[in-house]
Parts: structure tokens; sequence; C-alpha cells
């Protein structure tokens, strides 16, 4: 039996259903799904000939255990599915949605040919590739399974909130630096026993310019809510309505992009 990766042992106990219904999670998600159905409109709207009732061919790549996945299938979209892990595709296997889920990796879509899906979601592969190689590989099997024309959304992890929280805010500097896990600019160098990889604004844009894709848009889905998680938690229900709304309507404000937990890259093919 082939030995489980320290990624899959560390999603086996990780609660992904919790974090995502957690409030901070909850924040996350209402802005990325806006925002997807933005670029599902735009897509429509241009190429009405491509769906079907208005539906897409949707591919999500790294799924987790399903939340955008089935929310979208819900809505009348072919959606297909990739997950690495074992445990979370059983979890989203087991919500009896209509989604096609596979297991695999971002960086090989082999079973998919060129140009089969109006629009790519790559939420969770870039969290853990490790080297701008394997993050550019992950991109251009997006860009090859995406028609011309689609779209792709790309999260990433950033370095700024990482170091705020986990050196500073939970006094792990020290430990940090003695480790060579922080360089004398402040910028995160990960390896893959830490599991996550964080980044900055700028090697977003590296990326996005040697994968040849250009941008429609680049948001901080979560904001502040990350460094917040206690305050909204005891905020009551009509006052987390209004933070979603604020966060709504500053996700794209760039001065809060790279303080942000999370970044979503909207990317034309």
């Amino acid at each position: 039996m082939k030995e489980m990766t320290s990624l899959e042992k560390y999603y086996n106990k990780f609660n992904e259903e919790k974090r995502l219904n957690s409030r901070h999670g909850q924040v996350e998600f209402t802005v990325s799904m806006k925002y997807i159905h933005e670029c599902i409109e735009m897509y429509v709207q241009k190429f009405p000939d491509r769906c079907n009732d208005g539906k897409c061919r949707i591919l999500d790549v790294g799924a987790g255990t399903g939340r955008y996945s089935v929310r979208l299938a819900d809505e009348g979209h072919d959606v297909t599915a990739i997950e690495l892990v074992k445990y979370n595709l059983g979890i989203l296997k087991s919500k009896n949605s209509n989604v096609k889920a596979f297991q695999g990796t971002a960086t090989k879509l082999s079973r998919f040919k060129e140009d089969e899906f109006d629009i790519t979601l790559v939420f969770g592969p870039m969290y853990h590739l490790f080297e701008k190689d394997e993050k550019l590989k992950a991109l251009n099997e997006a860009k090859r399974v995406t028609r011309k024309g689609g779209m792709i959304l790309v999260a990433y992890c950033m370095a700024d909130y990482a170091i705020i929280t986990y050196a500073f805010k939970q006094n792990n500097l020290k430990e940090c630096i003695e480790k060579g896990k922080i360089s004398p600019e402040f910028k995160c160098l990960n390896e893959e026993e830490d599991l996550y990889d964080y980044v900055r604004l700028e090697d977003i844009d590296e990326l996005v310019k040697d994968a040849g894709l250009t941008r429609y848009k680049i948001v901080a889905p979560d904001g502040a809510s990350d460094y917040m998680r206690p305050v909204l938690n005891a905020m009551d229900d009509e006052t987390f309505k209004k933070y979603i709304e604020y966060q709504l309507a500053v996700c794209e404000r760039p001065e809060l992009l790279g303080a942000s937990s999370h970044t979503l890259d909207i990317l034309y093919v």
C-alpha cells in the first residue's frame, strides 16, 4: 500500500468543512462566489453558443470537500472536480451531488483534453506547491484545458499574513529566523515540510506573465477576516452580514491585497 504523504496526513486530521463553515470561512466563500458568478455571467454573455441555458462547464482543481463544486453543480453547471487527498474526495463524493469527482493533481490534468472547460478554479493547489516551476506547471495545465476566452481563478496564501500572524502575533519570530523560514527582507522561505507556501503579489505577477495569461482582477476574498476570528464569532447576525457587505465593497482595494490571508487572481485565457 502506498504511504500517505505529509499533506494527506494533514488533511486527514484537518477539519476543512469546519473551516469553510466558520465565519471567516463564510466571508471567503461569499466573496469568492460573487466573482465566480461574475465570471460566469461575463462568459455566457460573450459566448452564448457555448453554454446551454447559461450553464458552463467548470473544472474545480484541488476541490477539497466540494464547497464550491457542489454549489455550482446545484446551480445547474456541468462541474468536474479534481482532488489529491482521498479523505477530502470521499467527503465530496458522499454529498451525492452531480459533481464528477476524480483523484488527481493540479500539475497533471492529462485525463482532460485541450479547451475542455469554460471556467477553471484552482483554489487549493497553489497553497501546497513550493517551487515556481510547479506553480507554473499547474497554471499551464489549467490554461491548456480551458477554452480560449475562458477564465481561470487562482487562489494563493499570502506571505505578510503568515508573518504577521505566525511570526509576530503567535510569537514565533525567533524560531522562524533561526530555522531560516524568514529572509532578512521578511519573505517567507517555505519548504515542503511546512505544508503551506506563502507568496507576495510580485510572485503572483511573475507567474501570470510567465504563463502568458491576462489578468481581469485580483481581489482579497477574506481581507482582515482571519486576523479577527474571535471578533467575527462574537458579532450578532446583523453586524456579521454588514461585515460581509464591507468585504465585498473593499476586496478590490490594492492596499488590502498583500496582507489578506488569501488572494484570488482572476485571469483570461
